[in-house]
């Protein structure tokens, strides 16, 4: 089968490699639809570990093929969307209830061989099945959906308050639909690119903001009427946005960090500020549990509203290039485009 892997180094390449074969409990699969996200460019640049050669992806959704002995959730024919990730069980993490930070979990995509290929073999409890006429690439959505799901239960917002999301790529665009469906008002959106606000209106953002303009901070708190924000969401990633957060959030907000900064990026915060005003600052990291949940959304979230590309497997340079450069709101790689 043909298959892209990272080798270490930058080096992506299209490879034939051997076809994998389900044994008990597990699921043959045929990607249909890979998100390209940021983790996979920042696997590429070296920025995040991985265990090279790999094939990469984790946003996947694919068609059974063929199912291990003593597999009943699913069966030849189903598309089903994967969720990306092993844990180890036996961990401190594991058995009190945050798996999700398991040191030793392996990710398809990541750790171990994902999506990006013609053939793709999991254990069935991470294959679940969607509703038939469900489009390959909402339910390849799935994964970063579920990642935003588990950052609404962080930030654990009330309807019927503010929120701001900055960075309103297709992470902060789903936080900013998640938060119009938990009813809260105004949803605010920030971002500095044009199609980015764009994206985040068609999203539902009842107010969107120019990140680069020098009157942003008056603007946006004259819209809690000069209170602050509850509840703020940082899907950028960036020490500069948390700095802004802070200042914007109101006595007791809940900030949320959802972007990945990079490792050694740092922010100046005055820890008086966060004392007086008793500010949470929650990080947010995989999805735990709510791959499920996630999937139950599709039918409620905008998702045809996303400008979409489809690469094949040979165009993955420039499925990668896109990614990077935001020419489109989300990228795909389609492992059966142009298959033989």
């Amino acid at each position: 089968m043909r298959a892209v892997r990272y080798h270490g180094n930058g080096v992506v390449r299209l490879d034939v490699v051997e076809d994998p074969r389900p044994g008990p409990g597990d699921v043959l699969l045929a990607p249909e639809a890979v998100g390209v996200c940021g983790t996979d460019t920042h696997i590429v640049h070296g920025q995040f570990a991985s265990n090279p050669p790999m094939v990469l992806g984790h946003e996947i959704s694919a068609r059974v093929l063929e199912v291990g002995a003593g597999v009943t959730a699913v069966a030849p024919g189903d598309l089903v969307t994967v969720e990306p990730h092993l844990y180890c069980g036996v961990c401190f993490n594991c058995q009190t209830g945050t798996k999700h930070m398991c040191p030793v979990r392996k990710a398809p995509g990541v750790h171990l061989d994902g999506g990006m290929a013609e053939r793709l073999v999991v254990p069935d409890t991470l294959a679940y099945k969607v509703p038939e006429g469900t489009s390959p690439l909402h339910a390849a959505m799935v994964e970063p959906i579920a990642c935003c799901v588990h950052g609404m239960d962080r930030l654990a917002p009330r309807s019927g308050m503010p929120l701001i999301v900055f960075g309103c790529g297709p992470a902060g665009a789903i936080m900013i639909a998640l938060a119009k469906l938990a009813g809260m008002y105004p949803v605010v959106g920030v971002d500095g690119r044009v199609g980015r606000r764009e994206l985040a209106s068609r999203f539902g953002a009842d107010v969107v903001l120019d990140a680069g303009e020098p009157g942003l901070l008056d603007a946006a708190m004259d819209l809690t009427g000069g209170v602050g924000f509850p509840y703020l969401i940082d899907a950028v990633g960036s020490a500069r946005v948390l700095e802004t957060a802070i200042s914007l959030a109101s006595r007791a907000a809940n900030v949320l960090l959802f972007g990945v900064a990079a490792p050694d990026e740092t922010a100046t915060v005055r820890p008086n500020e966060i004392y007086a005003k008793e500010l949470s600052l929650l990080g947010t990291a995989l999805n735990p549990d709510t791959h499920r949940r996630a999937a139950n959304l599709l039918p409620r979230l905008p998702l045809d509203r996303l400008s979409t590309v489809v690469h094949p497997l040979e165009a993955i340079d420039q499925a990668l290039a896109d990614q990077a450069a935001g020419t489109v709101d989300k990228v795909f790689v389609g492992p059966q485009v142009g298959a033989a």
